[in-house]
């Protein structure tokens, strides 16, 4: 295949990764709506099966002495048909998302990765949230989750693909390293992470202002104690990962391109602003026991200076010697005494 032919495959990836992922977000809404008028025990036990809870077939032998029984059993199979049929899509949109992602490195002469500009960059970090949900489905049962993940999913590959697009280019040649490849996919990988951590942390806060609801959404919605030992394990997971990406694999990639360790890049100090709230927060839990609301609150705020470092910097900062990721820079900021 020709490299054109290459850039076509993957927009077209995206596009069909883009309708999947809305098809998943219809059915979901589908299954949110038929959420609003069962019981918390039954909202509970769609899709319990993976956890060990009541399964819909359990539920029902349990429900068949109430007069609304039949009703209910037909909700809780209609329920459960359109969480599955989410489920799948979201993967079969995960499938596609690769196949564009695959195509857009191919396209480039040389063939190199998918991370050289916004445009990837939001193409690659949205696919590695919908991964992470996917693996973590069963087992933080994660089926709650499912609209947010795939709402967000879709929302941020139509701000790519409308507002961030770039036709295929090579590197920049501060960017033709392998440290290149170590550091983003240790960035990503933890963004993806925190991503999930913080929509944990968001709907822990909204749950506890109805921790009794007996029927919707957030009836489906584990106990504030299993939100907050989710967050926290996700957290837990993550923050190594960051910090192998900013304090080690970072720092070793500046001083390759820049001949400097640190350089105070707005970037790079964001980065370790991100680096010292999750620290907080870990420790705080180790430590002070802060659990619950203070924690998710401090989880959104490292999630916020996070995503304002991806994308805030990149477009109000004109000093970053990273402004390279932004779609309307061409050209890779060089310092002052380049290496040679």
């Amino acid at each position: 295949m020709t490299d054109a032919a290459w850039e076509t495959l993957s927009n077209q990836a995206v596009a069909a990764t883009g309708l999947l992922y809305f098809l998943a977000l219809l059915a979901h809404l589908v299954e949110w709506s038929s959420l609003r008028k069962v019981p918390a025990e039954v909202a509970v036990g769609v899709g319990a099966a993976d956890r060990g809870g009541v399964t819909v077939g359990e539920r029902s032998a349990e429900v068949a002495a109430d007069e609304t029984a039949p009703d209910a059993d037909a909700r809780m199979r209609r329920t459960a048909l359109f969480a599955r049929l989410g489920l799948v899509l979201t993967a079969l949109g995960a499938g596609v998302h690769a196949v564009g992602l695959v195509g857009r490195g191919m396209a480039a002469d040389p063939n190199r990765v998918p991370w050289g500009n916004m445009y990837e960059f939001t193409l690659s970090g949205t696919f590695v949230v919908v991964v992470f949900y996917l693996v973590l489905y069963r087992r933080f049962s994660l089926a709650w989750m499912s609209p947010i993940v795939v709402g967000l999913a879709l929302s941020f590959l139509m701000v790519a693909v409308i507002w961030l697009y770039e036709p295929v280019a090579p590197l920049a040649e501060a960017l033709e390293s392998y440290w290149l490849v170590i550091h983003v996919v240790a960035a990503v990988l933890a963004t993806g992470a925190f991503t999930l951590g913080g929509i944990t942390s968001a709907v822990y806060l909204l749950k506890e202002r109805r921790p009794d609801q007996q029927t919707g959404w957030l009836a489906r919605v584990p106990e504030l104690r299993v939100l907050d030992r989710v967050s926290y394990r996700i957290h837990a997971f993550a923050f190594p990962v960051w910090t192998f990406a900013v304090l080690i694999t970072g720092p070793i990639w500046a001083h390759q391109a820049w001949s400097s360790y640190w350089n105070w890049d707005p970037k790079e100090v964001w980065a370790f602003i991100t680096w010292v709230i999750y620290a907080a927060y870990l420790h705080a839990r180790s430590t002070a026991g802060w659990k619950g609301r203070n924690a998710a609150i401090l989880a959104l705020v490292g999630v916020a200076t996070l995503w304002f470092n991806f994308i805030g910097i990149n477009y109000f900062s004109s000093t970053s010697q990273h402004s390279y990721a932004a779609p309307v820079v061409e050209v890779w900021q060089e310092p002052a005494t380049p290496s040679v």
